[in-house]
Order: structure tokens, then C-alpha cells, then sequence
């Protein structure tokens, strides 16, 4: 009776046995989010950062050298072109003008004896050749009196010349006179006065750029002159539509478009050997600021692409993996390979060897994304396209309406093409870029 009992116990065990093997071979290898791909408008947007500037303003500096005498302006005064800024004092220069004038009074009196000397010298030339034919005077006075004519000739060319040097000089004693009265060479305001009436203006020279006594500018037309990085500075081009906000105007977005790249980096220290690299880029306002000030503070957003209808996906389920390569990748790899070591070995006059080899290399790092079917994932390459504010533009290797696996980041980075997973609610995060869900940190491609 007992051993009645026992075999179908026996086989109750064992069947619990097997079904606890059963389903310890269907436990999830880990717990997944996932999100299904869409078809969606994306915009690729360089944020960056500046000030906000005039498109055209003036530095006006000292033209000539002394004290402001007259101080006409006042900051945040508008101008018209041609109004009296200030007059540096005159003293000197004005002196100088006098000087040259007497001067060329006297070289005009010079000229007129001079002339005189030659009217002379020519009647005694005349007269001595005229005795010389008459055999009165001899050869000797003759050719004198010849010397003596073209000398004086000599002193009144001289004197023209002079005078016209003391002209000259004179020009320029009156052209630096007029420097020291300043005019407006531009209508627009004052937006910096550096000087006051009494100190000294400083000439600028070769090393020296000298004094900027005060700057104008026409606000009608301001630009954000912002810093961008250089791995997004390539993407910006000139006409690209921009939206700056200005920290002034929190309540209020300004419409503009990029026209200046600038081709110099702008290179900050950005440790003890490191140095961060932007450039900067200028983008024209379409708006009148009112009550608006050079150098406020602003940011901008650059479009620099737009799609219509794309394949998109999160940015945090584009992952790297190693693939492997193919039997053409292989074979294209070693032609390269083999075109440059023939080249070298040619160069260098040894013969050619066999090198259609890949030398070793089997696999390679390859963007992609797993695909979530069934309660498995299978890793599959992708080509990306432009990135949005929260997802990937794939050109190739999805379809819209595919499940792709989007976290978390810890899990992703470790999973396995193949993996059997649990799929579970996503929770909130601040995009494929920040903190993951697991407390984790977004890849940073």
C-alpha cells in the first residue's frame, strides 16, 4: 500500500522539478524600456551663448595730440553726421600754420630777387656775346657771362621749389589743425565716453593703438555676437534662421538669421593644458530693440537642419557595439591596405608583397539600436541623420513602427544581442542626455 503511494508522489516532485527548470530557463536576462519608432518632424538647433551688439559702430580717436578744450556730447546722446564732438587744443597747431605762412612770404620775396638776378644776368650774357661779335670783348667774358645766367637760372628754380615745399607743409599744418576739431563721421548714439573735458588725447603709433575717446553706434540694427563650439560651428552656415533671447527681455523671443562666421578660433583656457575652441558666429536681428544696450547678455538657438516626416528614435537607444565584417569590408579593407604598402615599398625600391590580408581585424564599432520582438532583442546598425531635441534621425536600418529598446542606460550598455528581456514601464527622465532612469548617466556620443 505504502509503495502505491509513493510513485505518484514521486512523480509529482518530479514534475515540479521540471517545471521549475522550464521556467528558470525563461527568466529575463534583465528589465527594459522600450519605445516604438515614429515618423516625425525633427530640428537640428546649435544652442550658444554672447552679447548683443551693433552691426556698425565707430571708435573715434585722437587724430592729434593735447588737451580737450571743448567737450560737446554727452553718453547716450544721438549724433548726426558731421556734429561737433570736441576740439583738442589748437595752440600748437595753429602756430605751426602761421609759421609756415611767413615762411612762404619770405620764399615769395626770395623768388622776386632771384628773378630779378636773372633779368640781369641774361642782359649782361646778351651784351657780352653781342661785343664778342664785334670782336670788342673777349671769349672769356663771353662764356661768364653765359655761367652767371644759367646760375641765377639755378636760384630761381630753387626758390619755385621752396615755396612750393613751404606749401605743402603748409597743407598738412592745416589738415592737422582740422583734426582737432572732431565731428561725428556716422548718425547713431554715444554708447561710450571715455574722456572729459581737460584731460589729454593720446595719438596712437605702431605698437600704441592710442586713446578711444568715445565710441558711436547704430542701434537700428543689432546683432548676438555668440561663441559656438567647434564640433557644431560646422554645421552653421551663413542664412540659417536663429531665435535669441535676450536676458533683459525674458518675455520676449527675437527672430534673426547667421551672417558672419568667423574662420579664427576662440580659443579659453579651460584647464592646466587643455583650451576650449569656439568661434564665434554673428546673427543679425530682424527686430528694433527698443531701449536696447551693446553687450547685454543673450542666447540664441541656430537651426542648422529640419526634416519632415523622419524616422526617429530616442537618443538614449543608439548604442555601440563590435560587428563583425563582412567578407567586402574585408576585402576592401585589405585592397587599401595593400594599394598604401605597395606605394611605400615602390617609394623606397624594395619589391611588392603579398598583402591582401586584413591583418587581423575582424570587427568594428558600429552605431546601432536593439530591436525588441517577442521578449528577445537583436542588435541591428543604423545610419544616423540629424539629431533633434530628444531624438535621432535614422536614415537607414529601421522602419516606422519597429520597438526599439531606450533603457536604462546601465542595462543598455551591457546587453546582449539575443538577451531574453522583460519589458517595463518607462519612467520619467530629462531626455536621452541626462540622468537615466537608474540614477545612471546618458551616453554621451
Amino acid at each position: 500500500m505504502k509503495k502505491k503511494i509513493f510513485i505518484p508522489l514521486a512523480a509529482v516532485v518530479l514534475l515540479a522539478v521540471v517545471v521549475s527548470i522550464l521556467r528558470s530557463g525563461d527568466k529575463a536576462e534583465a528589465k527594459v524600456e522600450t519605445a516604438e519608432v515614429t515618423a516625425k518632424d525633427l530640428t537640428a538647433i546649435v544652442n550658444c551663448s554672447g552679447t548683443i551688439q551693433p552691426k556698425r559702430q565707430v571708435d573715434v580717436s585722437a587724430n592729434a595730440m593735447g588737451t580737450i578744450v571743448k567737450l560737446a556730447v554727452v553718453e547716450g546722446q544721438r549724433v548726426q553726421q558731421g556734429d561737433l564732438l570736441m576740439e583738442i587744443d589748437p595752440s600748437e597747431y595753429a602756430s605751426a600754420v602761421k609759421a609756415l605762412e611767413a615762411a612762404i612770404l619770405s620764399a615769395r620775396a626770395d623768388l622776386q630777387l632771384a628773378e630779378a638776378s636773372l633779368d640781369k644776368a641774361v642782359q649782361d650774357r646778351d651784351r657780352a656775346e653781342s661785343l664778342f661779335k664785334e670782336n670788342i670783348s673777349s671769349e672769356e667774358q663771353v662764356n661768364a657771362a653765359r655761367t652767371n645766367a644759367r646760375i641765377e637760372q639755378a636760384r630761381v628754380e630753387a626758390a619755385r621749389h621752396r615755396i612750393a615745399q613751404y606749401q605743402a607743409n603748409l597743407a598738412k599744418a592745416h589738415h592737422d589743425l582740422d583734426k582737432v576739431t572732431l565731428t561725428a563721421p556716422m548718425t547713431g548714439v554715444i554708447t561710450r565716453l571715455n574722456v572729459e573735458e581737460g584731460e589729454n588725447a593720446i595719438m596712437g603709433t605702431l605698437n600704441n593703438p592710442g586713446t578711444v575717446l568715445l565710441v558711436i553706434a547704430d542701434l537700428g540694427t543689432m546683432e548676438a555676437w555668440v561663441e559656438v563650439d567647434e564640433t557644431e560651428v560646422v554645421m552653421v552656415e551663413l542664412g540659417q534662421p536663429a531665435v535669441v533671447e535676450i536676458d533683459a527681455f525674458p518675455d520676449r523671443k527675437f527672430h534673426g538669421q547667421v551672417t558672419e562666421i568667423g574662420n579664427s578660433p576662440l580659443r579659453v583656457g579651460a584647464g592646466a593644458s587643455r583650451e576650449a575652441v569656439d568661434f564665434e558666429v554673428k546673427i543679425t536681428l530682424e527686430e528694433t530693440l527698443p531701449n536696447i544696450r551693446p553687450g547685454l547678455s543673450a542666447k540664441a538657438e541656430i537651426t542648422v537642419a529640419e526634416r519632415q516626416d523622419a524616422v526617429a528614435v530616442p537618443l538614449g537607444a543608439v548604442t555601440v557595439r563590435e560587428v563583425p565584417l563582412s567578407a567586402g569590408d574585408i576585402r576592401r579593407y585589405a585592397g587599401s591596405r595593400a594599394r598604401k604598402q605597395k606605394a611605400a615599398l615602390e617609394e623606397f625600391g624594395f619589391g611588392v608583397r603579398d598583402t591582401t590580408a586584413a591583418a587581423g581585424v575582424k570587427s568594428k564599432e558600429t552605431e546601432g539600436v536593439f530591436i525588441f520582438r517577442d521578449g528577445f532583442v537583436k542588435f541591428v546598425p543604423v545610419t544616423i541623420g540629424i539629431a533633434g531635441e530628444d531624438d535621432f534621425e535614422i536614415t537607414s536600418g529601421l522602419t516606422a513602427g519597429q520597438t526599439v529598446v531606450t533603457g536604462p542606460f546601465r542595462v543598455l550598455r551591457q546587453l546582449k544581442d539575443g538577451a531574453l528581456v522583460e519589458k517595463i514601464k518607462k519612467k520619467e527622465s530629462r531626455g536621452g542626455r541626462g540622468p537615466s532612469p537608474d540614477g545612471g548617466e546618458a551616453e554621451d556620443r
